[in-house]
């Protein structure tokens, strides 16, 4: 039997989830602020609609819940849907503050609940064969990575662009290297709203030498959607815009020539790809009715998520996926993202095993995080 589930935010991305857990037969409910909203959507599939949040964290016959609201609320409707003993499926970012993310994740691991952000890109299959092919050694050693999400709009105020874009690619490239940064660094430019970032250039260097950089703008004129792996064998480039050619191969090279490096250049060979995997919201059903369920569990693991907690002295599925990909087999919380360092600019603070320098306020210049 599938988890009762009820999706909060039935906007821009909620809509979208609303439609996929209804195809999986997990939909309950619905709950949104805009009267007319609820109405559409309830009519349209079926199912109750609200628009007070607190009727949903009230009903007991409600298994989980998944959080599509603006991220400035997401660390409170988390919160309170953990306490109420419910699964949360919740979009990026996680929470706005750092604290508030490890919060989150030891509360979950208290209330034995599943906790899980929508990474949706992870789940991608152009991603999954990008990663198994450098997995394979295709790419050979990689060098360096870099991204870019552009697009005009979609315009917030309460978030920036680094939290609205971003996420995307940070936790891919976490995903492909398996690998934490030792040093991160972040720059932008606000034009639209004061203190609210249009545009931010993010680089990280990690302590196998690879360096990436991505670039996001909601303030750009045309979209562009890319990923650039370079490797010393090969270099791949996956363009989420493209319909037929999403994941390319180069074997471009570099000879040396009177000891000069010389680019010899080859024809792009297009990667096959397998058919679009179930949305990640399926895994998160799938996890939330192993939590809910009075059989034995078993283990099972999140698409390319390492993290496990307990539950009552078995393994369930824990929070993924995890950003960190910690190679320990069992953690108790989710390590901190790094991105929602970026929260505060105004202090230094510790965290672990990473310091994170805070620049003056209104400085304009980056924070940055080396490990201690």
């Amino acid at each position: 039997m599938a988890p009762r589930v009820a999706v909060t935010g039935a906007g821009y991305w909620g809509k979208n989830l609303v439609r996929n857990i209804h195809e999986l037969g997990a939909l309950a409910a619905v709950c949104d602020a805009r009267p007319e909203t609820v109405e559409e959507i309830s009519a349209k599939y079926g199912v109750r609609g609200v628009i007070d949040f607190n009727q949903i964290i009230g009903d007991r016959t409600i298994d989980a819940v998944v959080i599509a609201s603006p991220a400035a609320r997401h660390y409170q409707m988390c919160r309170q849907a953990l306490l109420a003993g419910k699964d949360v499926f919740v979009e990026k970012p996680l929470a706005l503050r750092a604290q508030e993310g490890r919060e989150l994740a030891e509360l979950a691991g208290q209330q034995q609940r599943v906790l899980m952000v929508g990474h949706i890109l992870e789940y991608h299959p152009a991603i999954e064969k990008l990663k198994a092919l450098i997995g394979a050694g295709e790419l050979g050693r990689i060098q360096y990575i870099y991204s870019s999400r552009l697009n005009l709009g979609k315009l917030r105020t309460e978030e920036n662009i680094l939290w609205s874009f971003a996420p995307h690619d940070i936790s891919v490239i976490l995903s492909l290297l398996n690998e934490a940064p030792i040093q991160v660094g972040a720059q932008g430019g606000a034009y639209l709203n004061k203190n609210v970032f249009d545009t931010t250039l993010t680089t990280c260097e990690f302590g196998s030498g690879v360096k990436a950089h991505i670039f996001v703008s909601w303030l750009h004129p045309f979209k562009e959607q890319k990923l650039a792996v370079i490797g010393d064998r090969k270099m791949a480039v996956f363009d989420d815009t493209q319909k037929e050619r999403k994941l390319v191969l180069y074997s471009h090279r570099i000879t040396w020539i009177d000891r000069q490096p010389v680019a010899e250049k080859e024809e792009g060979v297009v990667v096959p790809l397998p058919n679009p995997c179930g949305p990640n919201v399926s895994i998160f059903c799938a996890a939330s009715k192993l939590a809910n369920s009075r059989a034995p569990m078993q283990k099972m693991e999140c698409a390319s998520c390492k993290c496990w907690r307990r539950r009552k002295n078995q393994l369930a599925v824990a929070a993924a996926p995890c950003p960190w990909q910690a190679p320990q087999p069992i953690i108790s919380s989710i390590r901190r993202p790094w991105w929602t360092s970026l929260a505060r600019s105004d202090r230094r603070q510790r965290y672990g095993t990473f310091r994170m320098s805070w620049p003056a306020a209104g400085s304009g210049q980056a924070a940055i995080w080396d490990r201690t």
